[in-house]
């Protein structure tokens, strides 16, 4: 088994899986979201977030678009939002590491204790966005710097 101890992910995986498990307020529900670049235009996902009784699930992968295909400003209203929101609810979830991209990383094992899922099933979530959108999100130790 993986020391995931030693695995980071970036701020992008976190964000978009603690919306994720926000939205669904404690359901342990699979990860089953799969957002495609051609799934929404800027104006409805953004309806989406204003709706007031939209399902949670839809309302997670609009955010999800948007931080992924959205505009700049939008994404990073939304980073910001979602780090507030991070804080509020996860306070002891901070960077462990920094990619070489200045981009702080998350411990995996740290986002699994907090989420109350185990290691494992956090890293296959962060792996299946990986694969979903093309963009790498796991780090080793070699390939982040610590914080001190």
């Amino acid at each position: 088994m993986p020391d995931f101890r030693s695995i980071h992910f970036s701020k992008k995986a976190m964000v978009s899986l603690i919306s994720f498990k926000l939205s669904f307020s404690g359901k342990q529900e699979k990860n089953t979201m799969s957002v495609q670049q051609d799934q929404w235009t800027v104006e409805t996902a953004m309806e989406i977030l204003q709706h007031p009784t939209v399902d949670s699930k839809v309302w997670a992968e609009a955010v999800e678009w948007l931080l992924l295909y959205g505009p700049p400003q939008v994404r990073e209203l939304l980073q910001q939002a979602s780090g507030h929101a991070m804080k509020e609810n996860f306070p002891d979830l901070v960077p462990t590491a920094f990619t070489a991209d200045g981009e702080p990383c998350y411990n995996v094992a740290d986002l699994a204790r907090s989420l109350g899922i185990s290691e494992e099933e956090a890293a296959e979530m962060i792996v299946e966005k990986e694969r979903q959108h093309g963009i790498r999100q796991l780090f080793g130790d070699q390939e982040t710097t610590k914080l001190q």
